[in-house]
């Protein structure tokens, strides 16, 4: 059963979500939260696996509360909720270790999908669009230390550059004609070299760092 939060400051998009997630056999509504401190204080209470984040919230937003959320819980995945997707803020989110982010015009299909896939951490969600996102965005940062990609082996690099394709990890196996643990291995390696918490934020730092160019995947 995955555990989820639903944190967004308008009542009726809540119960809305709450609908939709809770017609689903293996996701249970945990908590809601009316803003991001709100958020911060359910996610230690009600230990959510997964936190539905809405980006513009009253007293504390999106951004800041998923960057103090996943500080204090490194295990939590983060999915951000916006209405735009080249929003800088959604990028910062996904910086900070969000773990993807969805649309709100999306389909309920789409929804339970989305939060199915981040709990399982093997794939990145929507790839083509979190990639234009990324491309849009991203400018190399002298914060990144190159040397923190040079830890990485030839192997992991190549691991890390087809996490950037949106490669999932069966698909990466079957790249470089090694098995789905192996590879389960090996990102688990990069993310753990990177401190990184999540996929997406290991591609923003392949791209910050250069080891991944716009237009290159």
């Amino acid at each position: 059963m995955i555990r989820v939060l639903v944190a967004d400051d308008q009542a009726m998009v809540r119960a809305g979500l709450r609908l939709i997630l809770e017609s689903q056999p293996d996701i249970e509504v945990v908590g809601e939260a009316v803003d991001g401190e709100d958020a911060l204080v359910a996610a230690r209470r009600d230990r959510p696996e997964v936190v539905l984040m809405d980006i513009r919230m009253p007293r504390l937003d999106g951004l800041a509360a998923t960057r103090k959320m996943i500080d204090q819980h490194p295990a939590l995945r983060v999915l951000v909720v916006t209405t735009f997707d080249a929003d800088q803020n959604v990028y910062e989110a996904l910086r900070a270790g969000a773990s993807g982010f969805i649309l709100k015009d999306s389909s309920p299909e789409h929804l339970v999908a989305a939060i199915r896939l981040i709990a399982a951490g093997d794939a990145l969600l929507t790839p083509a669009r979190t990639r234009r996102l990324i491309e849009s965005q991203v400018r190399p940062s002298p914060s990144v230390d190159g040397t923190v990609v040079g830890t990485l082996t030839d192997r992991e690099r190549e691991v890390l550059v087809l996490m950037a394709r949106g490669l999932d990890n069966g698909q990466i196996g079957a790249a470089l004609f090694v098995t789905e643990a192996t590879v389960r291995t090996h990102v688990g390696h990069v993310l753990s070299k990177l401190d990184a918490r999540s996929r997406v934020q290991a591609v923003v730092v392949a791209y910050e760092s250069g080891l991944v160019r716009p237009g290159s995947t």
